[in-house]
């Protein structure tokens, strides 16, 4: 331990106001540190200001349109054929206008527009809601086959190159009614990914309450819900298959030692009780294409 060091008495100061003041080795030593004054003007002056980058552009640039209906018998056999002739029983449920964010994707929105323009064979037109997760979100556009209710997308269609850049990824899932390109959430079969024409073209809009912040940075926001929201609530409050959770604890052990039959069997969690449909889709034009930005 260090022994006190007595400052002798100074000529300049003859009349010391502390003359009992003491000092250790290691309090000189920290004293004959210089100190470097934060508030200098100096300092000050001299401090490079950082600007934040400026928000994603959100700017709707295009409009397009969902119809959607339901088929209220119609779970086990989900064979539509492209005339939708096996649901005659169809009810609608009504109309969403999507408005797209051109500016800030438009890779993702040039493909999801042709997807809703195209033939009938080769659009949403006529293809099932695949999933619903209750107070989350809905997903349809799964690729596939036509005669379950699935997209085929066309030959000519453009591979989505947005989905490894990081820019794609800046908007995140904060509310009901927003439109996402499912990456993560993709249900498509590994051996239809593979396939050299495979373009992902499924995509999700969200349900709420609440954010899905597990969707964030995972899957690419390209779109918000500018009319429809009840039809949005409306899917969302379908009955789905929820499997007990026995059954759940076994996939999750089958999972576990590799089994393949784990994901075959979860292919068919959250799927609606009801046939859930796009009955139709396309554009809608406006005299003014570009509109103020919406929330993220």
């Amino acid at each position: 331990m260090s022994s006190p060091t007595t400052l002798p008495p100074s000529p300049l100061l003859p009349h010391h106001p502390y003359p009992n003041l003491h000092f250790t080795r290691r309090s000189l030593l920290f004293l004959s540190t210089p100190v470097l004054s934060l508030s200098s003007p100096l300092s000050s002056s001299s401090a490079t200001t950082t600007t934040p980058p400026p928000p994603p552009d959100t700017t709707i640039t295009d409009r397009v349109f969902m119809d959607f209906g339901i088929c209220p018998n119609y779970f086990q056999n989900r064979n539509l054929g492209d005339q939708l002739s096996l649901c005659a029983d169809s009810e609608p449920l009504g109309r969403l206008v999507l408005g797209l964010y051109g500016n800030l994707v438009p890779l993702t929105v040039s493909n999801f527009k042709s997807m809703c323009t195209g033939p009938t064979n080769f659009s949403y037109k006529g293809t099932l809601v695949q999933k619903i997760f209750p107070g989350q979100f809905f997903v349809a556009g799964r690729q596939g086959r036509r005669d379950k209710g699935e997209v085929k997308p066309p030959l000519d269609l453009v591979r989505n190159t947005e989905a490894v850049e990081s820019r794609a990824f800046l908007l995140e899932h904060s509310r009901p009614g927003l439109v996402s390109l499912c990456l993560s959430e993709n249900d498509d079969d590994d051996e239809v990914k593979l396939d050299p024409n495979y373009r992902n073209v499924e995509f999700l809009i969200t349900t709420g309450p609440g954010p899905c912040p597990q969707l964030d940075s995972r899957n690419i926001v390209f779109g918000t819900v500018l009319e429809g929201m009840d039809v949005v609530t409306a899917i969302a409050s379908i009955p789905t298959y929820r499997p007990a959770e026995r059954i759940r604890q076994y996939n999750d052990f089958a999972q576990f030692i590799g089994d393949d039959r784990a994901k075959t069997a979860r292919a068919i969690w959250n799927k609606p009780l009801k046939t859930v449909y796009i009955s139709d889709c396309g554009e809608l034009k406006v005299t003014k294409p570009a509109f103020s930005p919406s929330l993220p």
